[in-house]
């Protein structure tokens, strides 16, 4: 077994014993900052098919994330109060169950994610930076002005999603649902990293023109890419809105895509545990030195400097202490 993978193994293992070791404590609140940290991470190994793989840099996957916790949130209120989302063809009452809110999330996501991808993909480097931003401000400037679901104020979840079978109410059973949802992206980026497509998307960020001339259109291996990202993402950000009973335009603003390549970073770049890793340290920051400080970021900021400087590969690229991906 490489240090790589088993790094990730113990990544895993210790995301898992965190909530099984606070609820033996009778420490529940710990179990919600695991589950925050796994959600954070499902978001950032969505985001890590555009940036690790097609080394897309996107500055608008908020959209996504965002998109999805208002999916979760504007379903569950239609449910809760019984009054129809929509009429035509068929009168919808909205759902009050994870996996249709969570396919829901996704398609939409994915659907937004066409067009934003076709149109910013025609740009590269500091323009497509700046057309994904200028995209997923438009998303967050429409939802704070967008009264029926709580504008600026955002909207409010009653009770928590339900999921067949399972008491979602109860802190434990949610994150194991939560982190079940990260292990299976986790095996999809794995499956996606090392198969044709993977590589192609790979070669594509290494030398497009090269690609090209094999035959291989970039555009349409990176559309496919941002667009799974996208759905990716979306996921995640129906579950952080089902975890805090909440969503608002804040999931959309520029400061969460900020957030989560910052994830990527700090655990490493097209890792597949780097996005896990990254979640998991930023969390701990977010916990530890925000009980210190207000000005945290500021802290933050320095490490990530450090991590850019001096660990390129993140977190997992330091302990394994290899190039090569695991």
């Amino acid at each position: 077994m490489s240090r790589e993978r088993a790094i990730n193994l113990l990544l895993a293992g210790l995301l898992l014993s965190v909530p099984l070791a606070a609820l033996a404590l009778g420490e529940l609140f710990y179990i919600t900052l695991a589950t925050r940290m796994a959600i954070l991470a499902l978001a950032a190994v969505g985001l890590n098919f555009a940036l690790g793989l097609g080394g897309l840099v996107s500055f608008g996957h908020a959209a996504f994330f965002g998109i999805g916790g208002y999916v979760a949130g504007i379903f569950s209120s239609h449910a809760f109060n019984q009054t129809p989302l929509f009429s035509w063809p068929f009168e919808f009452f909205g759902s009050d169950q994870m996996p249709a809110i969570w396919l829901a999330a996704m398609l939409i996501s994915a659907l937004i994610a066409l067009p934003i991808g076709a149109i910013s993909l025609r740009t590269a480097g500091v323009y497509f930076i700046m057309i994904t931003l200028a995209f997923a401000q438009m998303i967050y400037y429409f939802a704070i002005s967008w009264p029926a679901y709580g504008g600026e104020d955002g909207l409010s979840i009653v009770v928590r999603n339900g999921f067949p079978g399972v008491n979602t109410a109860v802190p434990l059973i949610f994150f194991l649902v939560c982190y079940v949802l990260l292990l299976a992206a986790l095996a999809l980026f794995a499956l996606v990293r090392d198969s044709r497509f993977g590589a192609a998307l790979q070669a594509g960020r290494q030398n497009e023109t090269r690609l090209a001339a094999v035959g291989i259109a970039p555009f349409r291996i990176r559309l496919a890419a941002f667009t799974i990202s996208a759905a990716i993402t979306g996921l995640a950000g129906a579950l952080l809105a089902d975890l805090n009973r909440f969503v608002s335009p804040s999931m959309l603003s520029w400061q969460m895509s900020g957030e989560l390549i910052v994830l990527i970073i700090l655990g490493g770049t097209g890792r597949l545990f780097g996005p896990v890793a990254g979640a998991m340290l930023f969390v701990l920051f977010e916990f530890v030195l925000g009980g210190l400080t207000e000005r945290w970021q500021f802290f933050l900021g320095l490490i990530l400097l450090g991590v850019v400087l001096f660990a390129r590969g993140g977190l997992i690229g330091v302990l394994a202490g290899k190039a090569r991906h695991g």
